[in-house]
């Protein structure tokens, strides 16, 4: 996959990609980053980027025709690549989102900073994305975010699929606990049901402990989620175990 950042702080990004699954990622050539800077396409000898807004109001607002220059020059490396730009009133961004964008064989990101983009650099996005009710100094954060979330479930880059496959928000719910060893310590033990051997146990009771984590911390995720066949069992058993436990 091919991975195209317009952006002010190109170092923010290569840092990103410079550690850990990312890096190996584009060691082995399953990444490509690209990183195009607006300051390239000023005019000025300040290289400005930014002005203040119209009507008045504080801070500075990222000018169009740099960043506009730079998109057109991304989109000429990476052509029918989607343009993804970055803002608080933005679509808000989640697990199937980044399965449908792993799909695609590149993705433009664009990064805003200060007060925000003028408006008429929204219009050369095909989607707009937010990663949260709250706001950032700048749009590299949440491109890294999202670039992570995505590049992690191109094939090859973690390894195994599988390791995708039981993840937190994949089906809709959260991941089951997990433990390693020591299997006993002060803090407590390992459930017995996962040094059993049972596959079949340990399966079930990983899928229900799953549907419990999600029902006491995201109960709004059930309301979506793709249930199985025999979920409702255990569900209904977690309901009358919080009932005895009440």
């Amino acid at each position: 996959m091919k991975l195209l950042f317009v952006t002010l702080f190109p170092g923010l990004i290569e840092d990103n990609f410079s550690h850990s699954i990312l890096q190996r990622g584009r060691e082995t050539g399953l990444i490509e980053v690209i990183t195009v800077d607006p300051r390239d396409f000023t005019t000025d000898r300040h290289r400005t980027v930014d002005d203040a807004p119209f009507g008045g109001g504080a801070g500075m607002v990222l000018k169009p025709e740099p960043f506009l220059d730079a998109v057109g020059k991304a989109k000429a490396l990476l052509p029918g690549a989607p343009v993804i730009l970055l803002s608080p009133d933005g679509c808000q961004f989640d697990q199937g989102q980044a399965c449908a964008l792993a799909k695609e064989a590149g993705l433009i990101f664009v990064c805003g900073h200060y007060e925000g983009f003028d408006e008429r650099i929204k219009k050369s996005a095909d989607a707009v994305f937010s990663i949260g009710d709250y706001v950032l100094t700048g749009g590299e954060l949440p491109a890294m975010v999202m670039s992570d979330a995505i590049c992690r479930l191109v094939p090859g880059v973690l390894g195994k699929l599988e390791s995708t496959e039981e993840e937190s928000f994949t089906g809709g719910i959260l991941e089951y606990p997990q433990y390693t060893r020591p299997a006993s310590m002060q803090e407590g033990g390992v459930p017995e049901v996962l040094l059993s051997g049972d596959h079949a146990k340990i399966a079930r009771w990983r899928r229900k402990e799953a549907l419990r984590k999600t029902m006491e911390n995201r109960p709004e995720l059930l309301r979506a989620a793709k249930l199985r066949d025999g979920d409702g069992k255990l569900l209904l058993e977690i309901i009358n175990e919080q009932n005895e436990e009440g």
